[in-house]
């Protein structure tokens, strides 16, 4: 074979991107938080992470930073942004775990109760949005789907790692 012969092709049958669910997900969710993130910071001035920090909170029990990242599965660099300039904008109150002296729990304030009231309403018209045109057995064979695959990640994150 010459220097100048392309390279043998990668049989199809190996890896098809557009086929590859990993990445077909990635797609979407990146799509779906773009799309979310737009909204969000221009009806409400929130990031991402700053709006799940806000849900969390709003479904009414106070939490440690470190539970909202075990609710949330952000990292805890990036939940601590969210609390900090959530804490500096006034939407949520601090005040001292009684269990826990290193830990706080943190609460939507009252302000951040009214601003939940309104960005709610918000994300489940943008869910339903993105949900027209499905029928009420597609969006529960995809609910299904999508608790099946998060069992999977699960599952295959605690299996122990082969040494190569």
């Amino acid at each position: 074979m010459s220097s100048s012969s392309p390279p043998p092709a990668v049989p199809p049958s190996l890896l098809r991107l557009e086929r590859f669910l990993p990445y077909r997900l990635s797609i979407a969710s990146n799509r779906v938080s773009d799309l979310v993130a737009e909204a969000y910071s221009r009806l409400f001035a929130l990031s991402i992470p700053q709006w799940r920090v806000i849900a969390v909170l709003g479904e009414g029990t106070p939490l440690t930073q470190l539970a909202i990242v075990g609710q949330t599965v952000m990292d805890k660099m990036t939940v601590s942004r969210a609390v900090r300039a959530l804490v500096a904008r006034g939407v949520i109150d601090r005040a001292p775990h009684a269990d826990d002296k290193r830990s706080q729990l943190l609460a939507l304030s009252d302000a951040g109760r009214l601003l939940y009231a309104s960005v709610a309403p918000a994300a489940l018209a943008m869910e339903a949005a993105l949900l027209d045109g499905f029928s009420g057995e597609e969006v529960a064979t995809l609910e299904a789907a999508l608790a099946k695959l998060e069992a999977a990640t699960v599952r295959l994150s605690r299996k122990p790692k082969s040494s190569a």
